[in-house]
């Protein structure tokens, strides 16, 4: 098995075939799409491909540490995250097809006027999964 993320954006990717931002939904079209991401997920828990997933909130903020004894800085709320990325899901599936064939399903989740979104998904492999992640560690050195 090997795990890979689907990170879902909010900008960034090339625009969906159904372009209307989620702002501009009605109530019924949001929970639409929200009960396709759940029957999704309970769908993959129930295959044993379902690691994780959430929707992030808009609000956040930048941290780092400053040193021992000092209190990390912040510096927020910041615009980059929050406006590129909506949520993730972690699946553990035994191909690179399979996560493929599941970030397409993904991608078809409803959105304005009950159209499928047709939404760009990042598909991204763990680092310790990916195939060559052995080699680049030890690249050069």
């Amino acid at each position: 098995m090997a795990k890979y993320l689907l990170l879902k954006h909010y900008r960034g990717a090339p625009a969906p075939a159904n372009d209307v931002p989620m702002e501009k939904w009605t109530p019924e079209e949001i929970s639409a799409h929200v009960q396709y991401m759940r029957d999704f997920a309970e769908r993959l828990e129930q295959s044993g491909e379902f690691v994780d997933g959430q929707a992030l909130a808009p609000e956040g903020t930048w941290v780092r540490y400053d040193g021992e004894g000092r209190p990390p800085v912040t510096d927020g709320p910041f615009a980059e995250t929050k406006d590129l990325i909506a949520g993730w899901m972690v699946i553990d599936v035994d191909t690179y097809e399979r996560a493929l064939e599941l970030a397409g399903e993904l991608s078809a989740a409803p959105g304005a006027g009950g159209k499928p979104i047709h939404e760009w998904l990042e598909l991204r492999p763990f680092y310790a999964t990916s195939p060559t992640a052995t080699d680049d560690c030890h690249a050069g050195g």
